[in-house]
């Protein structure tokens, strides 16, 4: 069994193209959710029998990782980053979070673990070069990239979850909280929830102000970790 990556295309015919089929995926998804996309459902969309898609795909696990390499080339559309490299690092954030809201089930197929593409491949290249520019060392410089990644990834998946949970489970946060709130009431009248409190009587700040404030926290220690 061969990488997707390493296969050649196969021969076009009209109106039925490997693009097409991955192009014709992610609209499935953008649209309904992850869940939705099928070979069936695809080459229902694209007037062909599912079989025949199978000459073009080889698996669902194929499409599905197409699909996220096919996304991943937008994020190298805005060219060069700022010369400033926390400057540069935001730019990259900014743009993989709005990649994010874009296409929601990105996150899933991110934590699925599937082979990364050319796409991918060439974006973790740009992030490096950021951190190449820092005159660390490259086992130092994957660190720092990691620790980036880690916290766009869980605030991510977090904010993805919290975009299409109503469309998934048919309950918005709204109404999950109304439902959690007398038992959350009764703790916190019984004088459990001392520092939890004050913050639900005041309201949490919302979680649009938070993303850049986290992650130039955390510039602020890649920073103080740099050789002087």
């Amino acid at each position: 069994m061969s990488s997707v990556w390493s296969r050649p295309a196969p021969p076009r015919r009209p109106a039925l193209t490997r693009e097409a089929i991955v192009a014709t995926a992610i609209a499935i998804a953008d649209a309904e959710g992850l869940a939705a996309v099928s070979i069936r459902r695809v080459a229902t969309e694209l007037g062909a029998r599912a079989m025949t898609l199978y000459s073009y795909i080889e698996r669902k696990e194929d499409l599905l990782a197409l699909m996220l390499d096919e996304v991943a080339a937008e994020l190298g559309a805005d060219g060069p980053a700022p010369d400033d490299w926390r400057e540069a690092l935001l730019a990259i954030a900014r743009r993989e979070r709005d990649l994010v809201r874009r296409h929601p089930w990105r996150m899933d197929l991110v934590a699925q673990g599937l082979p990364a593409g050319p796409n991918a491949l060439r974006h973790v290249e740009r992030k490096l070069a950021v951190f190449a520019r820092l005159g660390v060392e490259p086992p130092e410089a994957w660190r720092f990239l990691a620790a980036c990644t880690d916290y766009m990834t869980g605030y991510m998946v977090r904010e993805a979850r919290e975009r299409t949970a109503p469309r998934r489970e048919g309950v918005s946060d709204a109404e999950r909280a109304a439902l959690a709130e007398p038992y959350v009431r009764e703790l916190v009248d019984g004088g459990e929830l001392p520092h939890l409190a004050p913050m639900l009587e005041r309201g949490v700040p919302g979680a649009d102000d938070n993303f850049e404030r986290g992650l130039r926290w955390l510039l602020d220690g890649i920073e103080r970790e740099l050789p002087r």
